[in-house]
């Protein structure tokens, strides 16, 4: 998927509540040789980082002013397979990328063609096993998980679960953004009722049969929710991202009184990662990069931009994640849950839905 499709939402949701970070923000504590190595290099050269998602763009700003290194970020639109790519064809050049922001699957094949080399940032041990290679080829640094979002102009009794949609009030005001078959954002929401209906991350089934029964019933309406249809009222129940639900309560406040939910029995996550390229002309600058946004101080500028940082869960453990910020987002405490699945899972589970999603509930 490329980033671009949610850049609205993500602006919209970095100029929403959270009003702390970077103009208060002190130095990262991060290690000395490594912030002197880096500085060293003059130069850092990224790839696929739109200044409006998940607030990149407060983020290289940030890294330039703190490190006084010049910061080049290229093709902010592309896909990750575009940016391995990239990789490729650069080679030995030198606006080759230094880092990358992929996917799980991408970051596996770009482990597996050795087109990383590993490093592991101070914080490695605070960041969830699932969301990163055991040889530090590749770190997560943010996530989303699948959330509702739900217009209280229509719906009077807020749902909590994958469970409560199966209610008779909530009939004809269910939707996904996208169909499964092709939007990551559907697609992982099944996912999400398939944990919450004995399924796991090795069998998405029981969500493909959750949303037939859904459908049988009339409660799931297959249109794909935009924000038109979230304004009109179209759409009154959405199951998406968290980062865009919330940005919907910016963008219509005032005209839609919009909630956002985490279902209590599904808590599904994707996240994205950080690799650095084994080839890449600025090796010390891309390791104080990698530093630098799994810190504490780079991970709250995630959240400000409505991403949830990595080591969140850490971070709200150890109370370092200010008050007002907590507060603009859904229960902290559900977080707790999050599953992030394998790029083999995943796999395997798009492969039961192509067979299964059309036959069983027809979108």
């Amino acid at each position: 998927m490329k980033k671009k499709t949610i850049q609205l939402s993500a602006l919209l949701v970095a100029a929403a509540s959270v009003m702390v970070a970077a103009q208060t923000m002190t130095m990262p504590t991060l290690p000395a040789t490594i912030v002197a190595a880096g500085k060293k290099d003059g130069n850092l050269n990224t790839i696929a980082l739109p200044p409006d998602w998940a607030n990149y763009g407060e983020i290289m700003d940030t890294f330039q002013k703190m490190y006084g290194l010049k910061l080049t970020n290229a093709s902010p639109d592309i896909s990750s397979a575009e940016e391995l790519q990239a990789i490729r064809s650069l080679k030995g050049q030198r606006r080759s990328p230094d880092v990358v922001d992929v996917g799980p699957a991408f970051a596996i094949q770009g482990k597996t063609e050795k087109l990383f080399t590993p490093y592991k940032p101070s914080t490695w041990a605070s960041i969830p096993a699932s969301a990163k290679d055991k040889d530090g080829y590749w770190v997560g640094n943010y996530f989303g998980v699948v959330s509702f979002g739900i217009n209280k102009n229509i719906v009077k009794n807020v749902p909590k679960s994958w469970a409560d949609l199966l209610k008779p009030e909530y009939k004809g005001q269910v939707a996904l953004n996208g169909n499964p078959l092709s939007a990551s954002a559907a697609f992982s929401a099944v996912w999400s009722a398939a944990l919450a209906n004995g399924g796991s991350l090795d069998n998405i089934m029981p969500g493909i049969e959750y949303f037939a029964k859904l459908k049988a019933m009339g409660n799931y309406i297959p249109v794909d929710a935009t924000p038109a249809t979230v304004q009109t009222g179209q759409t009154p129940i959405v199951a998406d991202w968290d980062y865009l639900n919330l940005g919907y309560s910016k963008q219509f406040a005032g005209k839609v009184d919009w909630t956002v939910t985490v279902p209590s029995d599904g808590v599904y996550g994707g996240h994205y990662a950080v690799a650095i390229n084994a080839t890449g002309p600025n090796q010390n600058a891309a390791r104080l990069w990698e530093e630098f946004i799994t810190s504490d101080a780079g991970q709250l500028l995630f959240l400000k931009g409505g991403a949830h940082p990595i080591r969140f869960n850490d971070m709200v453990k150890r109370g370092v994640v200010p008050k007002d910020m907590l507060a603009a987002l859904p229960d902290a405490a559900v977080y707790k849950n999050v599953k992030f699945a394998t790029p083999d899972q995943i796999n395997k589970a798009k492969a039961v839905l192509a067979a299964n999603w059309a036959a069983k509930v027809g979108q």
